[in-house]
């Protein structure tokens, strides 16, 4: 899916096969053993990742996702799509990624630290503030990157906060990094409302997901924009299932994130006894609904289910990475739906990564206005870039965020001696 995203956006800028060839492909994986022992005594292996697709730009920058499904694949293409994100965000850094074929919730504590201490075991020499800087993903968290900042400092003998971000505040975190991905998806769906001329206050959204990339999305298009979210859709760890959570009304993302746990399972019977109505896990994307926000997983809008979404849908804006299918992205065109892509709509994340990987250099730590400030800047200006493309060229948005990213990247690459 990636590779076919970038190949049509390569084909539509008539860039070089060559220059393609490199560009489909990481330059550097890594998969490795990691031995941990369990609470009972036992010895069990897990296998971990780390992919690093390009760094003309930069150091690799990207997350660390523990998750039952992963594989070499997902991490390929996830860090192919930090590329573009940090190059559409025009920040000085790559693209990487990295995992753990893991469901976290099912280690005790103990066993947490020593998986995420045994990653960074195997993967220090190949890592570091300007080699390739790693950051929490799915399934991870602060807590887990401060465990790996430590482990890492012990290896190399130095305190050396910037090899990894999103780590807690006080211990190297920056101010803002929590609220960061959801704000910045916020930040460019306001520019999109400004580009359209609709009125934030007459719209309603429908999220997929209510982990930290959902609730923000919520409370910032609640709070700040004004608008209604009336769905929210996320996984139930309990009975391995997923539900949908309504209110007409419009749902209070502030009261939903105090029965959610860490890893975004809203409690099901305190939601119903708050009045809440609970259905299957795809009515989120059929709700009559004016915004739809993926916020969960890659792959949900998809050539099947993307016949369930609304006529009255008029923007998609992509807080997940990679949760519309080509086959559906054709299908949203075709009925005049705005995607905010991906790796545009939910770049304030890895911006604040950078953002923190700076203060660390300077020892000096910013207030929580001074990100927030910063972030919008830089997703208006990356919005913007965009939509000046999209609208120049006569092309999708999702085309235009690849021409702009590929094109900032090629550049690094030429100025390099690399072509």
């Amino acid at each position: 899916m990636a590779q076919a995203q970038f190949d049509s956006a390569a084909l539509k800028i008539g860039l070089h096969s060559g220059i393609s060839s490199v560009l489909r492909w990481p330059l550097r994986e890594f998969r490795f053993q990691i031995p941990v022992r369990m609470d009972d005594g036992s010895m069990r292996v897990f296998f971990g990742y780390r992919v690093q697709h390009n760094d003309a730009r930069g150091p690799a920058k990207g997350g660390i996702r523990f998750h039952p499904g992963e594989t070499l694949d997902t991490i390929r293409a996830l860090a192919m799509w930090m590329t573009w994100k940090c190059a559409v965000a025009d920040i000085p850094l790559g693209g990487g990624k990295g995992g753990v074929a893991v469901d976290p919730a099912t280690l005790s504590t103990g066993e947490q630290e020593r998986l995420c201490r045994g990653w960074i075991d195997q993967i220090w020499k190949n890592i570091g503030p300007r080699l390739d800087v790693p950051a929490p993903d799915v399934g991870t968290s602060p807590k887990m990157m401060g465990w790996m900042m430590d482990e890492y400092t012990k290896l190399v003998g130095a305190y050396t906060p910037g090899v990894i971000t999103g780590k807690p505040v006080g211990a190297g975190g920056s101010l803002g990094r929590t609220e960061a991905t959801g704000f910045g998806a916020v930040y460019v769906l306001r520019e999109t409302l400004r580009h359209l001329k609709l009125d934030p206050l007459k719209l309603t959204a429908s999220i997929q997901g209510f982990g930290n990339v959902a609730q923000y999305a919520a409370i910032g298009f609640v709070e700040q924009l004004g608008g209604r979210v009336v769905a929210v859709s996320c996984w139930h760890r309990n009975d391995a299932t997923s539900y949908t959570f309504l209110k007409k009304g419009g749902v209070d993302p502030r009261f939903l994130q105090t029965i959610t746990d860490v890893y975004g399972t809203v409690d099901k019977k305190k939601a119903a006894s708050a009045g809440y109505t609970v259905e299957d896990s795809e009515s989120w994307l059929s709700q009559e609904v004016d915004i739809l926000i993926p916020s969960a997983i890659e792959g949900q809008v998809t050539g099947e289910t993307v016949s369930s979404v609304s006529p009255r849908v008029r923007i998609v804006a992509e807080g997940a990475n990679g949760p519309t299918t080509p086959e559906a992205d054709k299908v949203l065109e075709e009925h005049g739906v705005f995607v905010i892509p991906d790796f545009l709509c939910n770049a304030g994340g890895v911006t604040v990564s950078y953002f923190e990987g700076v203060q660390n250099d300077m020892n000096y730590y910013w207030s929580h206005d001074e990100v927030l400030t910063r972030l919008d800047e830089k997703m208006t200006v990356a919005f913007k870039a965009v939509l000046d493309e999209s609208v120049k060229k006569g092309v999708s948005m999702r085309d235009a965020a690849y021409m702009v990213a590929i094109d900032r990247v090629v550049n690094a690459m030429e100025f390099r001696g690399w072509l």
